[in-house]
């Protein structure tokens, strides 16, 4: 029951959140490698909306390495608003059939993936019990990918992220 009064009331709040539109950046081509593309290095411009808090530029340094196996290592900085930087790793390697798995450090359990056409869909739970979704595309020249995410909390949407991520 409280549950349920909790969402009602947050409902309007979420609301708030306006969720990143994104399906119309699916294509074909060129085919999303998140080794590919992450390995070396990258730098992402990213705007964070989060409920109530109104919106925070991000800027993300990432440095990427493939193991023999196939698995990204990818280390990034994060540098939010005025907060100090923080450091986060991702281990994703593939699973078959345009599958992925993997291991975030700020997550609380796997991170898993697939792949389709330019698009690699991401999903995780980040620290707190968030539930952490992003949808990364890969543009024509497969020098840049926009990187749209949603997190959710109870199921509403309380943070959302736009971000444009260049190959150095």
């Amino acid at each position: 029951m409280r549950t349920m009064l909790l969402s009602c009331l947050a409902l309007p709040l979420a609301a708030c959140i306006v969720t990143p539109e994104h399906a119309d950046l699916a294509r074909a081509e060129p085919v999303f490698s998140p080794a590919g593309f992450f390995s070396g290095r990258t730098h992402g411009q990213a705007t964070l909306k989060i409920l109530l808090s109104g919106s925070t530029p991000v800027q993300v340094v990432g440095e990427g390495t493939v193991e023999p196996d196939g698995t990204l290592v990818l280390v990034q900085r994060i540098e939010r608003g005025s907060e100090s930087p923080a450091t986060r790793t991702w281990r994703i390697h593939p699973a078959g059939d345009g599958r992925y798995g993997g291991t975030l450090t700020s997550a609380e359990g796997p991170v898993t993936g697939d792949v389709s056409g330019n698009r690699l869909h991401l999903r995780f739970t980040a620290e707190g019990g968030l539930d952490t979704e992003q949808w990364l595309y890969l543009q024509p020249g497969g020098q840049v990918a926009l990187n749209r995410m949603v997190v959710r909390k109870f199921g509403l949407p309380v943070a959302a992220l736009e971000e444009t991520i260049g190959k150095e």
